[in-house]
């Protein structure tokens, strides 16, 4: 049989087209001082890189996950756009599969204002067809739900889709619609089990150009 061929590209947001790692580890750290009075490993913040917000509060903190998230957000919010940079490379691979004539999504747990926001900072945003963000769904990768609604909005197929991520959140997300996924090589939240293991990714790329050459 005549494998499918990919017409659908989905990005990541944080980790994966945009370096969000130290404004969330500084948000972070800001939380705990208010909360706890001192700072957490940076290791402890990784770990929870790609899970939403209110899960990891819960998880962290003994306060309302809310309260924590306002504190987090209130900090967030003020240094984002000071604090964020595009990963090398993917400027130019969005730009190169919209001329290509990919359709093209973000799915992200983020919340949509400052998803926008990043989007925005390099001029981004009419380059992508559909955004799926923290907003519009209570499920959250690793559900599958998030790419099941990007699927619908850009009338394609799961085996004509490939996800690009930097966690396994992303890449269990895409397992899980039957989507194809791609590991990026600046992800800082995978092991090299995650790699290898059962639920690996089906590839792995170190640069951003290298995706061009997975789509033929």
């Amino acid at each position: 049989m005549e494998k499918s061929k990919i017409t659908t590209v989905l990005f990541d947001f944080d980790g994966t087209l945009i370096d969000t790692n130290e404004v969330i580890i500084q948000s972070f750290q800001y939380t705990f001082m208010q909360v706890l009075g001192k700072e957490m490993p940076v290791e402890e913040i990784i770990k929870t890189f790609g899970e939403p917000l209110a899960l990891t509060m819960s998880k962290m903190l003994d306060i309302p996950p809310e309260q924590a998230m306002e504190i987090y957000r209130s900090y967030h919010y003020k240094k984002f756009d000071e604090l964020i940079r595009i990963f090398p490379g993917m400027l130019e691979l969005v730009i190169e599969l919209k001329q290509r004539g990919y359709k093209l999504a973000i799915v992200t747990s983020r919340l949509r204002n400052t998803t926008i926001q990043g989007l925005k900072k390099y001029n981004l945003e009419s380059y992508f067809d559909y955004i799926v963000t923290a907003d519009d769904t209570d499920k959250h990768k690793p559900d599958p739900a998030p790419i099941h609604i990007a699927l619908e909005k850009l009338h394609a197929k799961p085996e004509e889709a490939l996800m690009i991520g930097d966690s396994m959140f992303d890449i269990l997300c895409a397992h899980n619609a039957g989507v194809k996924s791609v590991l990026v090589g600046w992800a800082i939240a995978v092991t090299e089990e995650d790699k290898t293991g059962p639920s690996r990714p089906t590839y792995i790329v170190e640069q951003a150009d290298e995706i061009l050459s997975l789509l033929g």
